[in-house]
């Protein structure tokens, strides 16, 4: 099988479930706590893996308990970590997570060990970026390091995928480099300045990743599903609005990387991209139905099933 290969960050996430999410001041009661493993590098992973990928992993994790639980269940779900390390004085990542019972969330974030993932750990990697049939990057990392994992993921002429979140400014250098960008509406507004609230302002702001250099914009936009729009730089484009598949959320906390993870996992197994994104799509769909980050990524049969169903 071809080799996916994530590059990212790894936290443990405190889940604290809420009738509703607080405004600015205000105390909530009622509710209730536990923790997850979490991270968009280590949640795109884990999803990947659980959906029949052959997934690598460098990141960067605390020489904590933290750590050594996240690196512990990476491999319990079979994903690679001989590309992960150990940082002696930083602590493991860690994510506060609010989570209403409607679904929506809130999140803060300490990076602690992420922010020392760096050049020379990519450099360490290079085997496995030469393995790569998929690199697939987000940016709670430093971006000189997205960049530089970027840079090596397309000298070894493997597809390149960036989720863009959290979301911030990019440097114009990196967008050339990707193959496939799947910002959600705020992201995309963040990057282009257009806000995305229907098909024609998701266009636009497709149009405008297109310009910096992207082939492939997904722009995933929730209950309303994916806007694919696909554009060679010769005239030659598609463009698509893929419905999303029904369901009642209970926490869509790691929705969009269950997401990101499973078109990476189907795109490394030769997939067409709109085979991809409905494949995805539906493990999105049974990822909000289940509380937590990678414990709420589904199995690849699971995934399968559901497609049937529909």
């Amino acid at each position: 099988m071809a080799q996916l290969l994530v590059v990212g960050s790894s936290n443990t996430d405190m889940i604290l479930q809420v009738p509703h999410l607080p405004r600015p001041g205000e105390t909530v009661l009622g509710g209730t706590f536990s923790t997850a493993a979490g991270g968009k590098g280590a949640n795109q992973a884990v999803a990947a893996a659980r959906a029949g990928a052959d997934v690598s992993l460098i990141a960067r994790v605390g020489d904590d308990s933290f750590g050594t639980a996240a690196l512990a269940g990476f491999a319990a779900d079979g994903v690679d970590t001989r590309f992960c390390s150990v940082d002696p004085k930083l602590p493991s990542g860690i994510a506060q997570i609010l989570v209403a019972a409607d679904g929506q969330n809130c999140i803060g974030v300490a990076s602690g060990a992420n922010d020392a993932l760096a050049v020379r750990h990519l450099e360490a990697a290079s085997a496995a970026f030469r393995r790569a049939a998929v690199v697939l990057l987000q940016l709670e990392t430093p971006l000189e390091t997205v960049l530089h994992a970027a840079t090596l993921a397309r000298d070894a002429d493997a597809v390149v995928i960036l989720n863009p979140a959290p979301a911030r400014e990019l440097p114009a250098a990196l967008y050339p480099l990707l193959d496939i960008i799947t910002p959600n509406e705020s992201e995309a507004e963040m990057l282009t300045g257009i806000a995305v609230d229907s098909e024609d302002s998701a266009a636009a702001a497709a149009n405008v990743l297109h310009g910096r250099g992207v082939g492939t914009v997904l722009l995933t936009m929730g209950q309303r599903g994916v806007y694919m729009s696909r554009d060679d730089g010769q005239n030659s484009a598609q463009r698509q609005q893929l419905p999303a598949y029904p369901v009642q959320a209970v926490d869509s906390t790691a929705a969009g990387d269950v997401f990101n993870g499973c078109v990476a996992a189907a795109l490394a197994r030769g997939q067409a991209l709109t085979d991809a994104i409905a494949f995805a799509q539906a493990a999105a769909a049974l990822s909000v139905q289940t509380l937590g980050a990678q414990t709420s990524a589904p199995l690849r049969e699971a995934i399968d099933h559901f497609l049937q169903s529909r």
